[in-house]
């Protein structure tokens, strides 16, 4: 492809070289450079791409995307200055893909919890349509019926952009994401073209990298101060972060709500551990979700199939036979008469609005039991909130390992329990081992009861320095039911 071709819609500041000249690959990984190659410098977290820029050359690259450029050019080479090599990229492999973004209709859903749930809803409702669809989430990549695996919340450009071309090759319609904070402020979706953005809910996540909250908020907004014009951006009420988001988008504004007034809404007339009935408009419809916060991942869904032209009726239809994601408030029956809940719930947030969705499904007639940690190498801050959040609305907490990463377990532990007070430290016990903190949540539930493990909801890993060890909870649980048969 030719280099002026690849550079469309990029800011350049200045070019240096022949930017004629027919380039064979792409990348921002020196060590992925082949002869022919462009090679763009990005000045990462890790590392700084610009001190690759030589050793990129030796290996065959003849084009070079930089901030900075070298004290020493190579008259063989081109070179592009920007001002933002990240934002380069996002253009750069969206060109070098044959834009595909532009082809598919694009929705993406951002917030720190219901994301995966309201992208995968998303995907799995229009397919139920009858359209061809591809899915971009934490757990898993779908295009069409084909699963890839997910290795990032949002993919680097060039596996993105790449992506989104076997979409379009595939033959598909839409495609739904989730769209990370990272993403965002990193520029990964530079380059691709919305229809549509969704916003779920806003609460303490990812400081250690956005450092303030005022940070990973601007990063959330930034997604729809970005939309344009002809697409929709659809916000949650109910958040006080809501209406924030589309202070200064260009998009058609439009909300949802379960609590108050908004162009969607829906009222929960019941709700048990097996679904939830809900009003919407003048009609109801039974789904077999639980709880608050899955009635508004509901109303995401449904305003977004709407704006994108779907009629309401059909929409509450379809919704109706759907299934919860995998790992997402996902209930299991003991045989002991107790239920056991798997969920991702990782923030305090995202574990309150679960532990309050059991006690409100309870109502006082059995008690719950939590199994939760926290991840190592991560924001330190939210380890004794989540510690507290549990005491408060568990009967009994069992605080345990999550991904410990290059951190000691008993370490993380520790400072999930100098949040609690002599009192609540009385209904919490720390077993660093998570296989034997579910076992003797299970041993000490009753019938009735609920079993709460939480944190890590569709993993089937345990990061333990560096190393991903095989560790499913759902594979857990159904071990100890069938031993204890």
């Amino acid at each position: 492809m030719n280099l002026n071709d690849i550079l469309v819609g990029v800011s350049t500041k200045q070019v240096i070289g022949n930017a004629g000249c027919d380039i064979a690959d792409v990348q921002f990984d020196s060590r992925k450079i082949q002869a022919g190659a462009l090679f763009i410098a990005i000045s990462g977290t890790q590392s700084d791409g610009h001190a690759y820029i030589g050793s990129s050359i030796e290996k065959g690259a003849i084009a070079v995307v930089c901030e900075q450029l070298p004290t020493e050019l190579a008259d063989s080479v081109c070179y592009i200055q920007v001002d933002n090599s990240n934002e380069a990229l996002g253009q750069i492999a969206a060109n070098w893909n044959g834009n595909p973004s532009k082809q598919l209709k694009l929705v993406g859903v951002t917030g720190t919890n219901g994301k995966t749930t309201t992208a995968t809803l998303l995907y799995q409702l229009f397919r139920s349509f009858g359209h061809k669809c591809g899915l971009l989430s934490t757990v898993v990549n779908y295009i069409e019926g084909e699963a890839v695996p997910a290795t990032h919340t949002t993919p680097d450009p060039i596996e993105l952009n790449a992506l989104l071309a076997k979409m379009v090759a595939a033959g598909c319609e839409y495609a739904f994401m989730e769209v990370s904070s990272h993403s965002v402020d990193q520029r990964r979706i530079g380059g691709l073209e919305f229809d549509g953005g969704i916003f779920t809910n806003l609460t303490r996540d990812h400081l250690d990298y956005h450092k303030t909250f005022e940070n990973y908020l601007k990063a959330k907004k930034r997604f729809f101060d970005d939309l344009p014009k002809s697409a929709f951006a659809l916000t949650n009420l109910d958040d006080k972060n809501g209406e924030v988001m589309l202070q200064n988008t260009k998009a058609k504004k439009c909300s949802y709500s379960v609590r108050q007034t908004a162009d969607f809404r829906a009222k929960i007339l019941d709700d048990t551990l097996e679904g939830m009935t809900l009003t919407v408009g003048q009609h109801t419809v039974d789904v077999p979700f639980v709880g608050r916060f899955n009635a508004s991942n509901l109303m995401a869904v449904y305003g977004a199939a709407v704006m994108l032209g779907k009629d309401e009726y059909e929409v509450l239809v379809h919704l109706s036979g759907l299934r919860p994601v995998n790992g997402r408030f996902e209930a299991l029956r003991s045989p002991k008469g107790f239920t056991a809940i798997v969920d991702y719930a990782h923030t305090p947030d995202a574990l309150v609005n679960v532990l309050n969705t059991i006690k409100e499904v309870l109502r006082g007639r059995g008690e719950i039991i939590t199994v939760c940690g926290a991840g190592g190498n991560r924001d330190k801050g939210k380890r004794p909130i989540m510690a507290q959040e549990a005491a408060n609305a568990s009967n009994k907490v069992i605080i345990t390992s999550d991904n410990p990463r290059f951190e000691d377990p008993q370490d993380i532990i520790n400072d999930m329990l100098a949040g609690l007070d002599e009192e609540q430290k009385q209904n919490v016990i720390s077993i660093v081992d998570r296989k034997e903190a579910i076992k003797t949540a299970c041993m000490l539930a009753k019938k009735g009861d609920v079993v709460l493990v939480a944190g890590k909801g569709h993993e089937n890993y345990q990061d333990v320095q560096g190393v991903k060890h095989h560790f499913d909870d759902h594979e857990v649980l159904c071990d100890i039911f069938n031993t204890n048969k």
